[in-house]
């Protein structure tokens, strides 16, 4: 009866059920038919994750780029982006995929990201000629780079669940941003040659253009340096750190930018509160089913087995490579980054692998994950917006899933690419 809960969390996953119902489900078949302790402890544990003080900066940043968005920087960013990479080959699909880095110090999250750009600009590229495959890949694949970029909503979870500096992982998370923004504008570049899509402008944007194009979205792009650089001088704490952006939104939206409006508060706490309860209740679910995994002491039975076969770091990470793209096809990443961190943390540690590093391949990992067949949530958040059906966009996804596996493989061998800023700034 020790394993009643995974074998019926399995079977749950395999009916369709939404994450969170399953783990409380699963569960709670534990506290009522295996473990003989009383169900008041269920409850405990399910209340007890909305305690943390650390969690709290989930919904602030949350809040913050929804209000960014209704503040009008999400067009300002655009126009940036637009003045920067217009004039390459497949001009609005560059800015397709410097625009998602840009929100990524905003969003945090790959599928408000992609579900914004697939509205946005998408039909923009799709009026301009540009294939609707096409289209909706480059808007997945790109958002990608948002949990990894400054403050990623992954990265503040992995950095709660294993008792890590969020501020290190913030910093960890820039250097592979950008190797991913190269690696997907390199392959639009040649996916773009190759069918003759146009650039969006006809020649370089003038340096004065540039300029105004840089000072109107300059409040945006301060918000990653402000948050970095008052985490890492203790000024606020990461939680802190995501009040202090919900203020600083505000007052951009109200007083900088003028867009920001009193009537549109209550959408945006509606917008907010929707979108954190889903984390939230899956935290909550997944904290009581790591209470019965804690007292059936399977992490560390789990971590005796492998750590005998599994003490090579090189082999270790290409394992958990390999398990973790394998489980995010099927499980939402958030909800396999909370349900797998305390697992596979253990392990890791025992192989000498340093966490923060272990931190960035998880989350990246998992986030990849999420643009692959067949049940990849942010393949299929594009698709549903875009309307393209997932086997087109599965043929049209190889040539940026290399790149995105490339991306990984350089960061899991190279884990100075990932330490470099945090050893730097954070020693």
């Amino acid at each position: 009866m020790t394993y009643l809960p995974l074998v019926l969390l399995l079977v749950l996953f395999l009916l369709n059920m939404p994450v969170a119902f399953a783990i409380a489900i699963s569960t709670l078949s534990y506290f009522l038919f295996a473990s003989g302790l009383p169900i008041n402890i269920y409850i405990q544990k399910l209340v007890s994750s909305t305690h943390s003080f650390p969690l709290l900066a989930v919904p602030f940043f949350i809040t913050a780029g929804i209000i960014m968005n209704y503040g009008g920087i999400t067009k300002r960013l655009m126009a940036f982006a637009d003045a920067l990479t217009g004039h390459m080959v497949g001009g609005l699909a560059q800015v397709n995929v410097v625009l998602s880095t840009l929100m990524g110090g905003l969003s945090g999250s790959a599928n408000a990201d992609a579900a914004m750009q697939s509205k946005i600009l998408v039909p923009e590229m799709i009026k301009r000629g540009y294939g609707k495959e096409f289209s909706a890949v480059i808007t997945a694949c790109s958002s990608i780079i948002a949990p990894i970029i400054p403050p990623g909503i992954g990265l503040i979870l992995y950095g709660f669940l294993a008792d890590q500096s969020v501020g290190r992982l913030f910093l960890a998370g820039i250097i592979p941003g950008v190797l991913l923004c190269t690696g997907l504008m390199f392959v639009v570049h040649m996916v773009s040659k190759s069918r003759s899509y146009r650039s969006s402008r006809e020649h370089r944007a003038p340096l004065p253009e540039l300029g105004r194009a840089l000072r109107d979205a300059l409040w945006a792009l301060l918000i990653p340096i402000g948050i970095i650089g008052g985490i890492r001088f203790g000024i606020f704490t990461p939680t802190e750190a995501g009040a202090v952006c919900v203020l600083y939104s505000l007052i951009i939206g109200f007083f900088a930018y003028r867009e920001l409006r009193l009537a549109d508060l209550p959408a945006i706490l509606l917008e907010s509160v929707l979108s954190t309860s889903v984390i939230m209740i899956i935290i909550c679910s997944a904290t009581a089913l790591g209470f019965y995994m804690a007292w059936e002491r399977i992490p560390m039975n789990l971590t005796s087995a492998l750590t005998n076969y599994l003490t090579d770091p090189t082999f270790l990470l290409l394992t958990v490579n390999l398990f973790l793209i394998l489980v995010g096809m099927f499980v939402e990443g958030s909800a396999s980054l909370i349900l797998l961190t305390p697992l596979l943390v253990p392990i890791a540690a025992a192989a000498g692998v340093d966490l923060v590093h272990f931190g960035i391949v998880i989350v990246l990992n998992l986030t990849i994950a999420g643009v692959t067949p067949p049940l990849g949530t942010l393949m299929y958040t594009t698709c549903s917006i875009v309307d393209v059906p997932v086997h087109r966009f599965s043929r049209e996804l190889i040539p940026f899933l290399a790149v995105l596996l490339f991306v990984l493989f350089l960061i899991t061998y190279w884990p100075s690419v990932v330490l470099f800023l945090p050893n730097l700034i954070m020693g």
